[in-house]
C-alpha cells in the first residue's frame, strides 16, 4: 500500500526529509484503504510500515482495523535523493537551476539518488521476508510510489528505467502480489482512495 496525500503546501520533494505528515485529506485517504481491506475480507495478520512519518500515519487505520502493531522495516523506505526539500518545476525550480543538472545526466540509473536495482532489490528482500514470517493471511506493507513501481516492473519483467510521470501507483493504493511457484507475482491493483484523487496534491518523486 502506498501512503496518503502528504501536507506539502511548498510542493517540495520532500524524500526521507522528516516532519512531512500525513494531510487531513491524506488520513481519510489512509482510512479509505484501511475500509477496503476490511470490506474484502482480507485476512490481514501483519502489518509493516516504512519508518516515514507518512507512511506510519497511514498504516494507523489497518493497525487499528484489525488490532496489530505497526512493524518497521527500513528496507520499503523511500529512496535517497538529491532534490529533496526542492520544488522540480515552475520558477526557482530545481531542474532550471545548472547545478544540479549533474544530477540529470543519467535518468536510467538514475542519477539523482538511489539507483533503481537497489530499490528493486530490497523491496524485493522485505517482500519475500513478510511472505516467509506468517504461517498465513495477508501482509500489508505500507510503503512510497517509487519503491512499489519498482517491485512492480521487476515482477513483469519489465526495464526499471521509466517515465515517472506514468506510474500507476496512486495515493493510498493497493497492489496485491501472491505467492505462485515459489515467487511473487502482481495479482489486482486497487485504488480505494480514487474519488478523493481529484482534491489531492501528489508530487511523488522523481
Amino acid at each position: 500500500m502506498r501512503h496518503g496525500e502528504v501536507f506539502n503546501p511548498q510542493r517540495v520533494l520532500y524524500g526521507r526529509l522528516p516532519g512531512f505528515r500525513l494531510s487531513d485529506l491524506g488520513l481519510k485517504m489512509a482510512e479509505a484503504a484501511a475500509a477496503d481491506l476490511v470490506d474484502r475480507g482480507r485476512p490481514v495478520v501483519r502489518l509493516v510500515a516504512s519508518p516515514l512519518q507518512r507512511t506510519q500515519e497511514s498504516a494507523a487505520p489497518i493497525a487499528q482495523a484489525f488490532s496489530l502493531p505497526v512493524d518497521i522495516d527500513e528496507r520499503i523506505i523511500e529512496p535517497q535523493n538529491n532534490f529533496e526539500g526542492k520544488r522540480m518545476r515552475g520558477p526557482g525550480g530545481a531542474l532550471r537551476d545548472p547545478r544540479n543538472w549533474p544530477s540529470l545526466v543519467n535518468p536510467s540509473r538514475p542519477s539523482w539518488g538511489e539507483p533503481f536495482v537497489s530499490i528493486s532489490a530490497r523491496m524485493l528482500a522485505a517482500i519475500d521476508a513478510a511472505f516467509h514470517s506468517v504461517d498465513d493471511g495477508d501482509v500489508v506493507l505500507v510503503s512510497h510510489q517509487l519503491p512499489i513501481w519498482m517491485v512492480h516492473r521487476s515482477l513483469a519483467g519489465e526495464r526499471l528505467a521509466h517515465d515517472p510521470r506514468k506510474r500507476r501507483c496512486d495515493l493510498s493504493s493497493i497492489t496485491s502480489l501472491a505467492w505462485r511457484s515459489g515467487r511473487p507475482v502482481e495479482v489486482a491493483y486497487a485504488n480505494p482512495a480514487a474519488p478523493l484523487q481529484v482534491q489531492a496534491t501528489d508530487v511523488g518523486a522523481v
